[in-house]
């Protein structure tokens, strides 16, 4: 395992940098080999279970995601975040969502509510909702960094916009069916938000 070390403290951050990038293959393929199956706008990233092969590589995704968390977690740690404060609880929140979610595959468009499909979506809620808070407390307590503060003030204000798009989905007559372009803004802050993460622990460690 690579280290990077500062002043005896180690962070292990070659790995949840490959955590990161190795979760976006399985999705990417996904988005590439359901082309006129799915629809990015209307149809969420978890509906892709119901494509050949796409309950095995989501899986790979949200798994690898959340081993990545959490050895970002484990570095900021590390570098002095208290493992027992609202932060550390914020970030295994998300870790546990991501598990959970792809644990319990949701419902396909238009059914009735599973007892899965609800933990699904109770676990989407909280692990969207984390991840955005505790980034901003980290930017704020612990690490001054104006990108991980961005990143988290644009990834809370994307999943409120992805929450409230689901009226469209359970209100009929509500209005366009968007959620899953919500969605996708939302993934992709929430990756920036990660990687802009795994950047400021590395440059603390570096300078410190």
């Amino acid at each position: 395992m690579v280290e990077i070390r500062g002043n005896g403290r180690t962070a292990v951050l070659p790995p949840v940098l490959v955590g990161l990038v190795l979760s976006l293959f399985p999705i990417a393929y996904l988005h590439v080999s359901s082309v006129g199956e799915l629809s990015p706008i209307t149809h969420t990233v978890s509906d892709y279970i119901f494509v050949d092969n796409g309950s095995a590589l989501l899986a790979v995704t949200a798994m690898s995601l959340a081993a990545a968390s959490v050895g970002l977690l484990v570095a900021l740690v590390r570098s002095g975040l208290p493992r027992q404060g609202p932060v550390a609880l914020l970030m295994g929140l998300w870790s546990a969502g991501l598990a959970v979610a792809a644990v319990f595959p949701t419902d396909p468009t238009g059914t009735p509510t599973s007892f899965s499909g609800a933990v699904h979506r109770y676990a989407g809620a909280v692990m969207f909702t984390s991840l955005p808070l505790a980034g901003w407390l980290i930017s704020r307590t612990f690490i001054p960094s104006t990108t991980v503060r961005r990143f988290s003030l644009a990834a809370g204000f994307a999943s409120v916009a992805f929450m409230l798009s689901h009226v469209a989905v359970v209100g009929p007559g509500s209005g366009a069916v968007v959620l899953g372009l919500f969605e996708r803004v939302l993934f992709a802050l929430l990756y920036g938000l990660l990687f802009a993460l795994t950047s400021a622990v590395l440059r603390r460690e570096v300078t410190s």
